[in-house]
């Protein structure tokens, strides 16, 4: 619990800049000794800077890679490659599924391989959103949250409880890198509990990971190796990294 405040301290403090102890308080219910106590934490830990009666981020921050490069700039890295893994995961889909996408460019080419079919597609993505909303075939359910805007993605505490509330036969997944140990990693603080969660609501997780990503970098864990079922990515990846992911039983796919 306190863990999940302080991540929404953080994101409220990029979204809204300076915010005093009394509105984060009021914002989120709980006492102003404890938001205290939460920026004091945080402060020690370097992720935000305590000013009088309040917190900033401290400038220049990029805990949020999307400051730095935008959805559409990242949409535009080695579309091929990522094409071609959106193709061959639309097949892991059957008719009649409830499909969980995770925000990021390849799953936004899934959405677009899943257009026409009888499925249902819950998402945290805007970009799904785009691809999908006028067809008429696909059941579509976005989930509601915070809206990071640069990353076309909805996230926070309304989201993660959406996500608690439903059941997916399969959630694909993105990704900034994954470890050569099999530990999948994301760069956004804001993204990871929801990933997690999209986890934890699904039969089947799917990740979808272009040859780059290994071995990849990322400043939180998201997952190990083990939590996951299937791995998609191309031909040309890190082949240890995936033998530690094959030894874990995940299905490893290449295209």
């Amino acid at each position: 619990m306190r863990h999940q405040r302080q991540l929404e301290i953080v994101q409220r403090l990029r979204s809204d800049g300076a915010t005093s102890v009394e509105e984060l308080a009021r914002l989120l219910g709980v006492s102003s000794a404890t938001i205290r106590r939460d920026l004091q934490h945080l402060d020690e830990a370097g992720q935000i800077t305590r000013v009088h009666g309040g917190a900033i981020v401290p400038a220049g921050d990029s805990e949020d890679a999307d400051r730095e490069r935008p959805f559409a700039s990242v949409a535009a890295d080695a579309t091929p490659e990522k094409r071609q893994i959106a193709r061959r995961a639309a097949t892991l889909v059957q008719d009649g599924d409830v499909v969980l996408l995770d925000v990021g460019t390849t799953t936004q080419l899934l959405a677009d391989e899943l257009r026409g079919r009888q499925v249902t597609v819950m998402t945290t993505s805007l970009a799904v959103l785009d691809v999908l909303r006028d067809d008429p075939v696909v059941e579509l359910i976005l989930l509601g949250g915070w809206v990071r805007r640069a990353y076309h993605s909805l996230v926070g505490v309304l989201t993660e409880d959406a996500l608690r509330q439903i059941h997916a036969d399969v959630a694909f997944l993105g990704a900034s890198g994954v470890r050569r140990d099999g530990f999948v990693l994301d760069t956004t603080t804001v993204e990871v509990p929801v990933k997690r969660a999209m986890i934890a609501a699904s039969d089947k997780t799917v990740l979808l990971a272009d040859r780059n990503k290994f071995p990849g970098s990322g400043k939180l864990k998201v997952c190990g190796a083990a939590d996951l079922n299937v791995l998609v990515t191309n031909s040309g990846a890190d082949p240890d990294t995936l033998q530690i992911c094959n030894d874990n039983g995940v299905e490893v796919i290449t295209t």
